[in-house]
């Protein structure tokens, strides 16, 4: 029986005018404070809200009320946006 012949494939190679620009390669790393800063305030956020919950609303500062669930919640989301930088 006869052999099929094999097909050879072209490699494929990137159009020039899309590749992506060295700039992207070039950018420097983060500094040292930002994951440092960013674990500190999801552990800050998650604290605040642990004891404003396990203190029946009085702490830790009861003249905010609610409010105290903004600050646990806006830490934790601020530290995201610190992780979204961080290279």
């Amino acid at each position: 029986m006869p052999k099929s012949q094999v097909r050879k494939k072209k490699v494929y190679t990137a159009p020039t005018d899309v590749r992506p620009t060295a700039t992207a390669a070039t950018r420097k790393p983060s500094p040292v404070w930002l994951p440092i800063s960013a674990v500190a305030l999801i552990v800050l956020g998650i604290g605040w809200l642990v004891v404003y919950y396990l203190s029946e609303q009085e702490y830790p500062v009861m003249a905010w009320g609610y409010w105290n669930l903004a600050v646990g919640f806006g830490a934790m989301v601020a530290s995201l946006i610190l992780l979204s930088r961080w290279r």
